[in-house]
């Protein structure tokens, strides 16, 4: 196995999704780690318009510090692939599977792997409105960009319109009232997860990014036996996906202890307010050690 250690690592970041400042901040943060672990790492910071491939050019390995487009569904690892840098995060298919909400459900589904019951509205599907409400949210976003929370049945076909102005087909779910959880995941092991607490009415954008009201319990407050359980499911969603090196699993607790897989983000935050660092925090893993160790798991393209 390459020392990728040993390499000129390029931390990329910026690119063109909706989540770009998300980007910026967890490049400077994964920068300044992979610095402190004495890794010769420098910025690639990509601009709209920018010839990427150019930018990529000199760098003996990549450490992806990209958030949604092209960044978490496979277009960045296939060039990379393409240009025989090694690079961190999920393989090109891996990185697919996980950005589609769409393959993500069915593939949840094959595998008997809790999730919301769901339909396709591009399709004709819909469901029984619940009491709880419907989740409606575009397919290939991150970072709950364009997720909202139907409680009126009148108003569910005018957001679904407006969501098709995000990434992806829009999908609709049913909404799981209680507890949500995050699990973190490192080397193909559960490292450990974290419970969050919003002020507003779920763990949207404005409440990862925005807000400084947001709780975050680590370890979760719930029984233990309904975490491992929560947490099992977490890394056998990552599994069936391919995923080896790093993810972080969102999941959704119901009142009754039961777990229910949400997505699987094969990109997490790096930030100062991101769950995959708290996790790995409270599991006796530094900043600094983290970033090593997702470099040390990179893809080598073969």
């Amino acid at each position: 196995m390459i020392d990728l250690t040993k390499e000129k690592v390029g931390v990329l970041m910026g690119g063109p999704s909706s989540e770009r400042s998300v980007s910026l901040e967890t490049g400077e943060g994964v920068l300044k780690g992979l610095l402190d672990a004495g890794i010769n790492a420098y910025p690639i910071v990509w601009d709209v318009g920018d010839n990427i491939a150019q930018k990529l050019a000199g760098a003996g390995a990549v450490w992806i510090a990209l958030h949604g487009t092209c960044g978490e569904d496979g277009a960045i690892q296939g060039l990379l692939t393409c240009l025989n840098i090694p690079y961190t995060g999920a393989n090109i298919e891996s990185s697919a599977i996980a950005m589609n909400k769409v393959t993500s459900k069915v593939l949840f589904e094959h595998f008997a792997i809790p999730s919301p019951a769901w339909c396709r509205p591009a399709l004709g599907e819909s469901l029984v409105f619940p009491s709880d409400g419907l989740v409606v949210k575009p397919s290939a976003e991150g970072s709950s960009v364009g997720v909202s929370i139907v409680r009126n049945e009148a108003e569910l076909a005018g957001v679904i319109e407006a969501t098709k102005q995000f990434q992806g087909e829009p999908i609709v779910e049913h909404y799981i009232p209680g507890t949500e959880i995050f699990v973190g995941i490192l080397d193909n092991k559960i490292i450990g997860s974290v419970q969050v607490k919003p002020a507003t009415e779920f763990y949207d954008y404005e409440a990862k990014y925005q807000r400084n009201d947001t709780e975050y319990l680590c370890p979760p407050s719930l029984d233990k036996a309904i975490v491992e359980r929560a947490s099992k499911h977490a890394l056998r969603a990552c599994q069936v996906m391919g995923i080896h090196s790093y993810s972080r699993v969102d999941i959704r607790i119901d009142e009754d202890g039961l777990p229910y897989v949400l997505e699987v983000n094969t990109l997490p935050g790096m930030t100062a307010s991101s769950l995959m660092p708290k996790i790995a925090k409270h599991a006796g893993i530094s900043y600094s050690q983290l970033c090593s160790r997702i470099l040390e798991l990179a893809q080598t393209p073969t």
